[in-house]
C-alpha cells in the first residue's frame, strides 16, 4: 500500500486527529519558510546580524527600529490567503473529525481557513500589545513599514510572537500536550522538527497513526508508520481524489 492510500485509510479510522504544522505548509501561500534556501534565515540582506538574533527577545529590546524593520520587510505577509493544505484540514473539522491544530506558524492561516481548535504555539503576528497598558492592537493598525508602532501612550507596540530567548506560554504547552497524547492520528507536516521545545512535543504520541509530511527528512522519520516527502500541495490534491 502506498503512503497516500495509508493516510487515507488512517483519517477514515480515525475519530481524534491533531494537526502538528510548521512553516513549510504556508510557502504555498507566499510566506517564506525559515531553513531553505529561500527561507527567512538565509535573507540578511543589508543586515548587519543575522536574522535570529534580529528576532530574539534581547535585540527588540535594545534595538526595536531594526527590530520592526527586519520584521515588517521579511515576516509580514498580510495579503496572504490559507492554501489547499489549511482548508483541507478545516474540511476535516467539518466532515465531523475531532481535529486540533498545533501549529508553530504565527501567520494565522489556520483559523483564516476555517480550523476552529488551534494551539498557536508561538502567537500571532494579527495579535499586538503595548509593553506599558497592554492594549491591544491588530496588524493593521501598526503596519507602518520602517516606523516603530507605539501606543497611545507612549509604550512600544510588541508582537503577540514567541520570541527568541523567549519561552512558551504554559497554557499551550498543556494544550497542545493534551491534544498529542489524546489523539488518534497525529499528521506532522511542513516541519523539520528541529525546534525545541514544541518538535518534542510528538514524544508524548501514544496513538496509532504518526504521519510525517515533508519536503525533506526529518530525525523522526523512524518513529512514523506513515512518511511522505513531497511538497504538501501534492499529498493534498492525491487526498482530495
Amino acid at each position: 500500500m502506498n503512503e497516500i492510500k495509508k493516510l487515507k485509510e488512517a483519517i477514515k479510522e480515525s475519530k481524534r486527529i491533531v494537526i502538528f504544522s510548521g512553516a513549510g505548509l504556508s510557502t504555498n501561500s507566499g510566506i517564506p519558510d525559515f531553513r531553505s534556501a529561500d527561507g527567512l534565515y538565509n535573507q540578511r540582506g543589508n543586515y548587519t546580524v543575522s536574522p535570529e538574533e534580529i528576532i530574539s527577545h534581547s535585540f527588540f529590546i535594545s534595538n526595536p527600529d531594526d527590530f520592526y524593520r527586519f520584521y515588517f520587510d521579511k515576516m509580514i505577509y498580510p495579503n496572504a490567503l490559507p492554501n489547499e493544505a489549511h482548508r483541507y484540514f478545516a474540511y476535516l473539522e467539518n466532515e465531523g473529525y475531532d481535529v486540533t491544530v498545533v501549529t508553530q506558524n504565527i501567520d494565522d492561516l489556520h483559523q483564516m481557513a476555517g480550523s476552529s481548535n488551534v494551539v498557536e504555539l508561538h502567537g500571532s503576528v494579527k495579535r499586538n500589545y503595548c509593553m506599558r497598558c497592554k492594549k491591544y492592537y491588530d496588524i493593521f493598525e501598526i503596519f507602518n513599514p520602517g516606523k516603530v508602532p507605539y501606543c497611545s501612550c507612549g509604550g512600544i507596540i510588541k508582537p503577540d510572537v514567541v520570541l527568541y530567548e523567549e519561552g512558551l506560554k504554559s497554557n499551550d504547552i498543556s494544550k497542545a500536550v493534551d491534544a498529542i497524547s489524546k489523539c488518534d492520528l497525529l499528521i506532522v507536516v511542513g516541519t523539520s522538527l528541529t525546534v525545541y521545545p514544541a518538535a518534542g512535543f510528538i514524544r508524548y504520541f501514544k496513538g496509532n497513526h504518526l504521519a510525517l509530511l515533508n519536503k525533506t527528512e526529518t530525525q523522526y522519520d523512524n518513529m512514523a508508520d506513515i512518511v511522505i516527502h513531497d511538497d504538501i500541495k501534492n499529498v493534498i490534491s492525491e487526498l482530495n481524489k
